[in-house]
């Protein structure tokens, strides 16, 4: 797998590709990477500059991690919640 490009790299293809004066196939192998990797940065930006419309999978990702994080301490609460009754309990009165 090919070493991960700086972000001004990207910035820079996607805006060479989206100019149109060569074909995404000749700009990618000029900048020495695939084609669907150039066409992946461009749909990337298009999400990113607001130009699709719909639920990107990027904006799911990032809803479902907050979910996550959400439910992750929830469950700690349950959890600490349900030792303090447990020792509640035991504990002679």
């Amino acid at each position: 797998m090919p070493a991960p490009r700086p972000p001004e790299f990207r910035r820079r293809a996607v805006e060479l590709a989206r100019q149109g004066e060569q074909p995404v196939a000749v700009i990618a192998k000029d900048l020495e990477i695939s084609e669907s990797c150039l066409r992946r940065w461009m749909a990337i930006d298009d999400v990113d500059a607001g130009r699709v419309e719909g639920v990107s999978e990027r904006a799911e990702l990032a809803e479902l991690r907050r979910r996550d994080r959400v439910l992750g301490v929830e469950v700690e609460i349950l959890k600490r919640a349900s030792a303090y009754s447990a020792r509640e309990n035991i504990l002679p009165k």
